[in-house]
């Protein structure tokens, strides 16, 4: 009778304490800027498959959006908590009275260059005066596009032309068929691209190769009041970025098990994951630390800030002023860091797919 008690009451202990511990997590829903989940979004894929976010009581869904404009957009609304976007559709919404900031550097590189096809006669920026450039939406890839073009002496509402070329196979089909004469993309979609047969050239669009790409991007608001979440967010994906790094084999391996949707289709096995980690290499380029010359994952260099908002200014992109803590904040930055990098690379480097 005692044990009957004794199990009765366990259980009813059990019961109790279950929904609790369902409730330390917290779902999150986080923007990506592309319209396709691809390899570029495996540190994420990393982070789920390994319990970094779980274990830091959230559960993340990326969600695909058409460019950085529209991860802000969506921000803006309160629709997403978070999302990655490049500086400068942060920047524009910024002036419109949008009180957001980036809050963790994911690309300490540019991602986004000008490229025109390897046999192409154009051999720089200015060339570009009466051509097409296609980007992959409307909300991706066109400010930059207008800001390399005016630095080089065009004027971005006459002497160019942006067109929808859309993403990986589409872009190269467009290309192939001379429907633009220049692309206006980022690193996993250029490597894509040439997975599809075409390959490509950069064109040297000046100091703005150089700024900083994405962050994540949060309002003041949500900084404040979810501040233990965002951290999490980041240090996972931070985590995962370490991981892909260090065995880039097995975070495709990993994304093509968390995201399915993102294994290639038409492809055997051994080739999907070759062009995939070719993709990755992309971005892992635009991922070091080195790149901004910042010793933390994710840190904000305020001076490259300060340098690519005065270019956004001059050249039209944006028509205020703004300060770099207009835009960016480190004030999370040692909380995203707790945590061993050394040990997340060698847990990377000794993993096994299973």
């Amino acid at each position: 009778m005692r044990r009957t008690l004794v199990l009765l009451i366990a259980a009813a202990l059990i019961a109790t304490l279950r929904p609790a511990a369902q409730a330390q997590v917290s779902k999150v829903r986080v923007g990506f800027s592309a319209r396709t989940i691809s390899a570029g979004a495996a540190p994420f894929a990393v982070a789920t498959k390994m319990g970094w976010f779980k274990n830091d009581g959230i559960e993340v869904t990326v969600v695909p959006l058409a460019g950085s404009q529209a991860s802000v957009q969506n921000v803006a609304s309160g629709e997403l908590p978070f999302a990655l976007a490049d500086v400068p559709a942060l920047a524009a919404a910024r002036t419109q009275g949008l009180r957001a900031k980036i809050y963790y550097s994911a690309y300490q590189g540019n991602i986004t260059r000008l490229a025109v096809p390897a046999d192409s006669s154009i051999q720089k920026v200015s060339d570009l005066r009466g051509k097409t450039i296609g980007v992959i939406s409307m909300g991706s890839g066109v400010l930059f596009a207008k800001a390399a073009v005016a630095s080089a002496g065009l004027d971005p509402e006459k002497d160019i032309k942006i067109v929808v070329a859309g993403e990986g196979a589409q872009t190269a089909a467009m290309v192939r068929s001379r429907q633009v004469d220049a692309l206006s993309q980022f690193d996993t979609q250029y490597a894509m691209v040439e997975n599809a047969g075409i390959k490509l050239r950069m064109l040297d669009a000046g100091e703005i190769d150089h700024y900083p790409g994405n962050g994540f991007v949060a309002l003041e608001e949500t900084i404040r009041t979810r501040r233990k979440e965002a951290a999490a967010v980041a240090r996972g994906y931070a985590k995962g970025t370490i991981f892909a790094m260090n065995n880039p084999e097995a975070a495709i391996r990993i994304l093509y098990e968390v995201f399915p949707q993102a294994r290639p289709t038409g492809k055997d096995e051994v080739t999907a994951i070759r062009d995939d980690i070719k993709v990755l290499q992309a971005r892992i380029a635009n991922w070091r630390l080195e790149n901004a010359g910042v010793p933390r994952w994710g840190e904000s260099s305020e001076a490259r800030c300060a340098q690519y908002l005065d270019f956004l200014r001059k050249w039209g992109v944006i028509k205020e002023k703004l300060g770099v803590h207009d835009v960016v904040t480190n004030e999370l930055i040692d909380e995203i860091n707790n945590f061993d990098p050394n040990r997340v690379a060698a847990e990377a480097q000794a993993y096994r797919f299973k």
